[in-house]
């Protein structure tokens, strides 16, 4: 099959006859190239993808659940800040082929890990975001049950004592929620982008209303500000820093891999630098800087810094400011689920059985797998949330970006062959085992730690240990066998 790709003035490269590869197995619609026309998101929209995405429930708790742990808000915040300004370098490195190729995630690994062995990547990252679907709608069917609760004062017994741990309600709570996320996916992605559009601002409304009523209960902000942290001295705080500051960078390393599924329809590589640079780390801060006010207000109302957020607007008495902060909660919970844990899931899935797997289908068993990841357990503790969900799947991601970033920079020099992405006997071959390996070793010094008590440190490190080991060995291994990197796309 003989296609060409033109390279236009501005870098970004386009298949000359995309069509002719409608008989490829690796080939459907939702994986194709994006025509250079269609590629039209600008800096506010990628500014704008992340202000949605991180005004969401489980940002408030980053800080919360580190105050909860025991820092104060200087430590929390520094950590935070620290933790996306990192994770922003790989994002960026990564937005790059996207934006070039107008490609997504699970193709564009297959030029690292050949056709067949790009489902390693894309699979682990599947699962990782099934994951958070299920901690979204569990958080979303949480807001439900208070909003119910609300309305209906006996509605939390309604239905008997339940089972696990939560009640009969609760459990349909979740599931209601649950079915109201599937309804959009088969809906499509024009209903979700007509949520998007005012569902982000609520959260933010909703949560500056608990900073003016934290600022107000705790009479003032010196309270807020003096509350003492557990770890006074520098040698009491590293210990914690470190697994905190992976667990920050975990936060944001499933989207470090799949960025290009957005930056596919970007304009130009300067915009969708610009909106996110700008975006992601000062969005992230302000935002978990209101859960620090809040959080150190319950703390001083209450006698315990309350974490959720959903908890502690249930403590409220006015009904109308509980479910409307609930309604509020549900709403905007619903959009950041489907668009940071459905597009991509759904991407890797069809990446699996393109043939089988369409984005709606993908979509489902993104749903069901969620579930079965046992949500509620993750986020029973602060700790279970930060130090086992965010740490432990950071080290397998990380694992995944090392190779990718060390493939398309220093192996191919941001050189791909567009066509021989979708063809199962073009230039990228089935399997690159020197991926694989050097995943697989990433993973096991990232992961080691849990069964072998000497690598125990290296797994409050997991993010780094992973990226660095198996960007180090792809290379190592790509130059014992060099790759074949394509000519230059012609004008």
């Amino acid at each position: 099959m003989a296609l060409s790709q033109r390279e236009l003035p501005d870098g970004r490269v386009e298949l000359v006859d995309a069509a002719a590869l409608e008989s490829s197995p690796l080939y459907n619609h939702d994986l194709a190239p994006v025509p250079v026309a269609r590629r039209n998101w600008t800096t506010y929209n990628f500014a704008a993808l992340w202000i949605s995405m991180a005004h969401c429930i489980p940002t408030y708790m980053l800080a919360s659940g580190l105050m909860a742990q025991g820092m104060n808000w200087k430590q929390a915040l520094f950590t935070i800040l620290l933790g996306n300004t990192i994770v922003l370098v790989p994002i960026l490195l990564n937005s790059h082929p996207g934006t070039k190729y107008g490609i997504p995630f699970p193709v564009f690994a297959r030029a690292a890990y050949g056709t067949a062995g790009s489902n390693v990547p894309a699979l682990m990252r599947a699962l990782v975001a099934c994951g958070w679907f299920g901690i979204q709608a569990w958080i979303g069917g949480e807001a439900l049950q208070t909003f119910f609760a609300t309305l209906f004062p006996a509605w939390p017994t309604l239905l008997g004592p339940g089972f696990m741990g939560h009640t009969t309600t609760e459990w349909l709570s979740f599931l209601l929620f649950w079915g109201l996320n599937i309804w959009i996916i088969y809906r499509g992605m024009d209903l979700l982008r007509k949520v998007e559009n005012w569902a982000a601002p609520y959260v933010l409304i909703v949560t500056a209303m608990l900073v003016v009523w934290a600022v107000k209960a705790a009479h003032g902000l010196g309270p807020l500000m003096s509350q003492p942290g557990k770890f006074p001295t520098l040698e009491s705080f590293l210990p914690v820093f470190w697994p905190s500051l992976t667990a920050m960078i975990g936060f944001w390393a499933t989207l470090s891999l799949n960025m290009p599924d957005f930056t596919r329809f970007g304009r130009s590589q300067r915009e969708q630098v610009v909106g996110q640079t700008i975006a992601l780390p000062t969005t992230m801060f302000v935002f978990a800087a209101m859960g620090v006010l809040v959080t150190s207000a319950s703390a001083i109302l209450y006698g315990e810094p309350i974490w959720d957020p959903i908890k502690l607007v249930g403590k409220f008495t006015d009904p109308f400011i509980v479910g409307f902060a609930m309604f509020s909660v549900v709403v905007a919970t619903l959009a950041v689920n489907i668009a940071a844990n459905v597009v991509s899931p759904a991407n890797d899935f069809a990446n699996a059985l393109p043939r089988w797997i369409s984005f709606k289908t993908g979509g489902l068993i993104t749903g069901i797998v969620g579930i079965l990841m046992q949500p509620w357990r993750l986020l029973a503790d602060p700790k279970g949330y930060i130090f086992t969900w965010l740490v432990g799947y950071s080290g397998g991601l990380g694992s995944i970006a090392g190779v990718l970033i060390a493939d398309y920079w220093i192996v191919r020099k941001r050189k791909l062959d567009l066509a021989d992405l979708y063809l199962p006997d073009g230039r990228y071959g089935s399997w690159n085992l020197a991926a694989v390996i050097a995943t697989l070793a990433g993973c096991a010094l990232a992961w080691g730690g849990l069964v072998v008590p000497a690598l125990k440190p290296l797994y409050d490190y997991a993010w780094f240990v992973g990226f660095f080991v198996s960007g180090a060995l792809y290379i190592a291994l790509s130059r014992m066998r060099p790759v074949a990197v394509p000519e230059p796309a012609r004008p």
